[in-house]
Parts: C-alpha cells; structure tokens; sequence
C-alpha cells in the first residue's frame, strides 16, 4: 500500500516592537535574567494590559503579504493551561475570532509550483523561558513573557518534508522583507512546530496526527518529518495504531521522543479576555497596510529575471534578502552591466560580508565603488583577476578603487608590444606544447595564456593574449 504524508505547520514570529504586546517593559533578546517583568506580564491582581498599536499593524502587515482577509472585529482570549513557564496560568491569544485569515502563500513543489492555504494569522503573548542547566534545579526567566508573536498556521496542505522546507523558506523572506520579525531560529524569534500524519494515497484525512516540536533549523523540521513519517508508516504497516502525541525531536539521536498527549482546544478552556475589549480595525488602516507592502521575493525574483536577463538561480539568491536585492540594483543603478554586478555581488561581494561577518550595507565597498572597479574591468584598465585584489584591498582601507589601482600597480597591460614579447617568450620556453597546438590540439591554447598571464603577474590583457597566441602559435 502507497502512504503519503499530510502536513500543517504552525510558525510562531516575534515580532520587532519596542516593547511588549500588553505592557511597556523592553521587547529584546537576553539580558539579565528576570529584569524585564511586571505586573502585567506576571498577572498580578489588579494588574491591567494594554494593547501594543504597532504589533497589530505588524500583524496586519504580514497577513496583508500572505493575501489573508483581515478581520474587521477580532477577540483576545485566554489560553490556560499549567506550566512553570507561564506565571499567569493562561496566555493571552487569539482563539475564534483571529485577526487574519484565509490567505496563501506559493512555494517551489516537485513538479512545479503549489500554493499553500494559509489558517489564520493571529496575535498572542509569548511565554517565559525555563533554565534547564543549574545543577537539579529548573530556573524561570521572564523577560519572554509577554513578547508579542503572530502564529500562522497553515493548512494541511504540504506533503513532502522537502514542501515544509520550502514553505519555511519562503515565509521566512517574507516576513524578514516586511521588516516585521529578525526570524533568527537560534534566538527564538522564530520558531516552528509540525503536525503531521500519514494516510492511503488519495485517502481521508486521519483522525490521529502528532505534533513535533523542538526543532531549531529548517533542516531540523525537513529531517524530523521524514522521521515521523517513516514511523507512523512503519506502525501501521505492523498493524499498530498512531496515538495523538506532541513528541519532541532529538537532533543528536536523530529521532522523535513522546512527550505527552496532544491536548485538543477544549482543553485549553478558551474564553475571550475579561480585560480586553475586542480588536476593531479601520479599513483605511488594511489599505494603508495593503499599498505600503514593499515587492515582495517572488515577484522580485521575477522582475530580476525579466528586466536584468539573469539566469533563475541568480535571480533566486539576489531577491532572497532584500538588503541583497537592494544592494545588487544600486550598484546597476550606478551604471555596471546587470550581469556582471550580479556576478559580482553573489560571488566576491558576499565572500567579504562572510568573512566580515557583517551586512552587506555595512561593508566599505559600497555600491558606487563597485561600479567604478566593474567600469575599470569593462574598459580594460585592470583585469577581472587583479580587480578581486583591488576589491580585498578596497574593503579593507575603506578607500575608492583609483588610488588603490595606482598605488598596487596592478593596472592592466593591453600594449600590443609587450604582450606579443610575453607570449613570444612562454612559446618559445614550450616548443614541445607548441607543436602539439600545431598538430591540431588547440586547447593548448588556454596554456599558452595562462603561462602568460603568469609572466605578467596577471596584469595582461587576457582578450589581447588569446589572439596574440593564437597568431603566433599559428605563425611559428
């Protein structure tokens, strides 16, 4: 019997407020544990919350970006349920009546592209952090608590490990070019959990589905699916029966763990928030939001291809940040050929920003300087090979690319001259590769340059060489 997978993901995304969703203490990663709390996000008596303004138009940002109906009267409800993590006893969320819904998001498939339902997008509370690693105790942090997520949910439309991936891919540039959420998996800002269950191709949804959860990379979903997979194909293929659990992934062991049964929504006993007043948005405010939503990847990497003739990969990698994007169109702006920056900033640009481990707005090659160093290769004055030296030494003296060039003497030679007396020099140092050339092995002729450019400390005019050797070679 063929099974196939039927999966749904729910991505929680802090997002960037200054401050918490219902208080005023500071919305930030770390700091000394415990010393952004308050009344409010501990739920002591009499305390009060206070809707963030900005982490609704946020919310309402992405659900715009994912083609989701904003709802025009959304409700806060209380969440309950016990963990040392939650000093409240509840979270404050969005149960009913969530503030986006039915929108989509299309990702790259296996035969081609699939378009993915999106649930609901919804506004919720975070909840503290639990200290695991002092000795037999357990400690609480709460600076989390109260951080403001949105959690969108997919629907089960996702078949593949690979799909989730892709999905996350996706989302992931989205909200990362909202400038909504830093989705840094490795500070929690970004975090996913999985369900997934298994059923006879073309079948009924199954009743049962188990929740993953403690993943902490996108290949860490990819690769705790495919596990899960495996196992509940292998349990009923044994005649067992899946049991809805929530397991935890164990990256090291490679394998997913029971954790406890998955709880349904009657569990959490769900009932709107006593102390807030229900969530009424302005139409103007969705249409502000709507004509304010910047060209998003997909239709970026299109208009790459489109309007700069570049290759589908190139395209892919210059629009997956937009910092990147907007990087690689300034330097074109600033004159360079499309192609040609775009080699340039995929490869060389992004090398220094790596090694730097900086933002590529924060390296001293600017735009502009790239353009002049592209312009000098395209007019001959320095080749390729010796302009990557000029860019190092650009970065590193945070200077333009002419006084380098003067400075290094690596201005390219293209006096006919002396390259004829260079090549001259290496055929006659390589009789025996010369009269191969001759015998009709003319890739032979890639030697002779290279050995030429060798002699010329790669200041040469490699256009010029190549028909220099290739005369000479023919001649002699």
């Amino acid at each position: 019997m063929q099974f196939e997978a039927v999966i749904g993901l729910e991505i929680h995304a802090q997002l960037l407020t200054k401050t918490k969703l219902f208080c005023g203490c500071r919305s930030v990663f770390g700091g000394e544990p415990n010393s952004r709390g308050c009344p409010v996000c501990l739920g002591l008596p009499g305390a009060l919350p206070a809707l963030n303004r900005e982490a609704v138009a946020m919310a309402i940002r992405a659900g715009s970006a994912l083609g989701c109906v904003i709802a025009p009267k959304s409700v806060f409800s209380r969440k309950h349920y016990f963990y040392p993590d939650l000093p409240k006893g509840y979270q404050i969320s969005q149960y009913d009546m969530p503030l986006c819904a039915n929108g989509r998001l299309e990702i790259a498939g296996a035969p081609g592209p699939k378009t993915v339902r999106i649930r609901r997008i919804h506004l919720e509370e975070d909840a503290g952090k639990l200290v695991h690693d002092q000795g037999d105790d357990s400690l609480l942090d709460v600076n989390r608590c109260g951080t403001p997520l949105i959690e969108i949910v997919s629907e089960p439309d996702l078949s593949t490990p690979q799909e989730a991936y892709a999905f996350l891919i996706a989302l992931k540039q989205i909200l990362a070019y909202l400038d909504i959420c830093d989705c840094s998996m490795a500070e929690g800002s970004l975090r996913c959990d999985a369900n997934v269950s298994v059923r006879p191709a073309g079948g009924p949804l199954p009743a049962a589905r188990t929740e993953l959860k403690n993943m902490n990379t996108f290949r860490g979903v990819e690769k705790a699916l495919q596990y899960e997979i495996t196992r509940q194909i292998e349990t009923i293929a044994s005649g067992g029966t899946v049991a809805q659990q929530t397991l935890l992934w164990d990256p090291d062991g490679r394998r997913t763990e029971a954790m406890r049964d998955k709880e349904d929504a009657r569990d959490y006993r769900y009932f709107p928030d006593p102390d807030l007043v229900p969530l009424v948005v302005d139409r103007s405010q969705v249409e502000a939001a709507r004509a304010g939503l910047p060209e998003l990847p997909q239709a970026r990497r299109a208009r790459f291809e489109r309007s700069y003739a570049l290759a589908a990969d190139g395209a892919e990698i210059l629009s997956s940040q937009k910092a990147l994007g907007d990087y690689f169109e300034e330097v074109v702006a600033c004159g360079a050929d499309a192609r040609t920056a775009a080699a340039w900033v995929m490869g060389e640009v992004l090398r220094i920003a790596s090694e730097r481990k900086t933002g590529i707005w924060r390296l001293r090659v600017t735009p502009r300087r790239l353009a002049c160093l592209l312009a000098k290769v395209g007019d001959g004055a320095i080749s390729a090979l010796s302009a990557k030296r000029v860019l190092a030494i650009m970065e590193e003296t945070d200077r333009d690319p002419d006084p380098v060039i003067r400075e290094t003497g690596l201005q390219q030679i293209s006096d006919a001259a002396e390259l004829e007396k260079a090549v001259s020099a290496v055929i006659d140092a390589h009789p025996s590769e010369a009269a191969r050339f001759r015998g009709g092995e003319h890739a032979l002729l890639d030697y002779f340059v290279g050995q030429a450019m060798k002699a010329l400390k790669g200041r040469g005019n490699p256009k010029q060489i190549n028909r220099i050797a290739n005369r000479l070679l023919e001649r002699k």
